[in-house]
C-alpha cells in the first residue's frame, strides 16, 4: 500500500531541526531538507510572539511606507519532504488557527539531503549562513515545486519589521526544544493533542493562493 507524504516550506521557528523534530514528536529519519525560497511574499514579526508570519507580498506591503527590496519580497526558508500524515497533524495542532495551510511553489537553493545527514554536522551557528549570496531570479534556480506552507490569516496582527532568523536562533529558539519545551504552551499544546489524538485545527484547508 502506498503510504501518501507531504512537502512543506517552513520559514520560522521549524527552521531549526530541533524545534520540528520536538513538534512532530520523532526523530524525523524519513524526512529530507533543503534550503528554499519563495517569491512574492513577506515575512513579518507577529506581534508579542518570538515566532513570525508570512503573507502574500500584496497584502504585506500594505504594512510598508516604502517599496521593499527583491530579497525583502522573498522569504528564505527550509523544503521538507516525506512528512507523513502524523507529522502534519502535529504541524497543524502547532500552527493552530492563526494560520491557514496553503499550497504553495517554492524553489530549492540546493538538493535535498536526510536529515540526518543535515544535522550531523549542525551546530546553532550553522543554521544562519554568514552573508549568504544574493537570492537570483527565479529563471536562475532550480526549478519550482509544489509544497504546503502556514500563510498567517490576521494581517492586523503583524508587524511591518520583517522577522529575523538570525535573531530567533541567538534569542528564543532555545524556549522551544529541550527542557524549556515542556514549559512552553505552543509545545505542549501538540503534546497533549496527540496524546489524546484529536482533530486538527487547521488540516484540510489548504487552497491554492491566487
Amino acid at each position: 500500500m502506498t503510504v501518501s507524504t507531504y512537502s512543506s516550506f517552513f520559514y520560522g521557528t521549524l527552521m531549526h531541526p530541533k524545534i520540528l523534530k520536538r513538534v512532530i514528536g520523532n526523530d524525523a529519519s524519513h524526512l529530507q531538507i533543503a534550503p528554499a525560497v519563495l517569491f512574492e511574499h513577506t515575512r513579518h514579526k507577529v506581534k508579542s510572539a518570538d515566532y513570525p508570519g508570512v503573507v502574500p507580498y500584496h497584502k504585506g506591503r500594505s504594512l510598508f511606507s516604502r517599496e521593499l527590496t527583491h530579497e525583502e519580497r522573498c522569504v528564505r526558508g527550509t523544503l521538507v519532504t516525506g512528512l507523513t500524515s502524523q507529522d502534519m497533524s502535529c504541524l497543524d495542532y502547532f500552527e493552530g488557527d492563526e494560520y491557514s495551510r496553503s499550497n504553495i511553489e517554492i524553489h530549492p537553493l540546493q538538493s535535498l539531503v536526510d536529515i540526518s545527514d543535515y544535522n550531523a554536522t549542525l551546530d546553532e551557528a550553522s543554521l544562519v549562513p554568514v552573508d549568504p549570496p544574493p537570492i537570483p531570479s527565479a529563471s536562475d534556480l532550480l526549478p519550482a515545486t509544489p509544497a504546503q506552507t502556514y500563510i498567517y490569516n490576521n494581517l492586523d496582527n503583524l508587524e511591518a519589521d520583517l522577522w529575523s532568523f538570525d535573531d530567533f536562533v541567538k534569542n528564543n529558539a532555545w524556549k522551544w526544544y529541550g527542557s524549556a519545551s515542556y514549559t512552553n504552551p505552543d509545545i505542549t499544546e501538540v503534546d497533549r493533542r496527540r496524546e489524546l489524538g484529536t482533530s486538527s485545527l487547521v488540516e484540510g484547508t489548504a487552497e491554492v493562493l491566487a
